[in-house]
């Protein structure tokens, strides 16, 4: 096997700039040129007030469900700004959408007790029970996020609090460089890794007709929900990894793309 089978291609990272690394090296490790275009930043929430309440009368939930591994870093580091730490969620369960988030979890020294084998909100909810009356659940998340997980808790008698711990703005430092490398056919792939990252890229580029500036670029997603999101901007999504991860991603693109021959630079 070609140890570098991306020789030659570009491709481009929309990535938060902090979450860029990892995906980044493994692109580089198998030959890629890739083009880091972060299009979404995290910020802290405009006030801390529905989380501090929360954590005030954390002994009550029977359950936090982290969705990101961001909602971990974000609450985690509030905190610790309140003085107190993982102890807190003695005795509550805690369960994680991915392998990621359960990786920050454990970071934080808690080791989560649910972690469905499939990486999105719908996995939760088919792993719980389907009588949820009397439970209470705290979701700590984006402010900006799908509501299949809360509503679908509800559904079942379940009481829950979703708080904000982070919100998600737009980037767009590089728009100028990707928008002329788009342009003059000069990127293989683009790679989105949540809807925020479809949605902001799209943005950067008011009044493009996006379905030429995207003519025979591989348009790769980390998961159906990603894709749906680029389905309604008119991109198609190419590749879709088995699993949601960034390696899994990674290594579908290489599949995809050594089936296909580099246009001539």
């Amino acid at each position: 096997m070609n140890p570098k089978p991306l020789i030659g291609r570009r491709i481009v990272v929309t990535r938060a700039r902090e979450q860029q690394s990892e995906f980044t090296e493994l692109l580089e490790g198998y030959g890629a040129e890739v083009i880091e275009c972060p299009t979404i930043a995290f910020l802290p929430p405009k006030d801390w007030r529905t989380l501090d309440q929360a954590l005030d009368r954390i002994g009550s939930y029977n359950w936090v469900i982290f969705t990101s591994a961001n909602g971990v870093r974000f609450f985690f580091g509030r905190l610790r700004e309140r003085g107190r730490d993982q102890r807190v969620l003695h005795g509550i369960k805690v369960a994680t959408i991915g392998p990621a988030t359960a990786a920050a979890l454990q970071e934080a020294g808690i080791h989560p007790d649910l972690v469905p084998g499939e990486y999105r909100a719908e996995a939760i909810l088919e792993a719980l029970d389907r009588d949820l009356q009397g439970m209470r659940f705290l979701i700590p998340r984006a402010a900006e996020a799908r509501e299949i997980l809360p509503a679908g808790l509800r559904d079942r008698g379940a009481e829950v609090e979703v708080v904000p711990v982070y919100r998600t703005v737009g980037v767009t430092d590089e728009s100028g460089t990707v928008l002329a490398d788009l342009r003059s056919g000069q990127i293989d792939a683009v790679t989105f890794t949540s809807s925020s990252t479809v949605v902001n890229f799209a943005e950067m580029f008011p009044g493009e007709d996006l379905s030429v500036l995207f003519k025979g670029v591989t348009i790769a997603c980390i998961g159906p929900i990603t894709a749906e999101t680029a389905g309604r901007y008119g991109l198609a999504a190419d590749v879709i990894p088995s699993a949601f991860t960034i390696p899994s991603l990674a290594e579908a693109l290489v599949t995809h793309l050594a089936n296909r021959t580099p246009p001539p630079r």
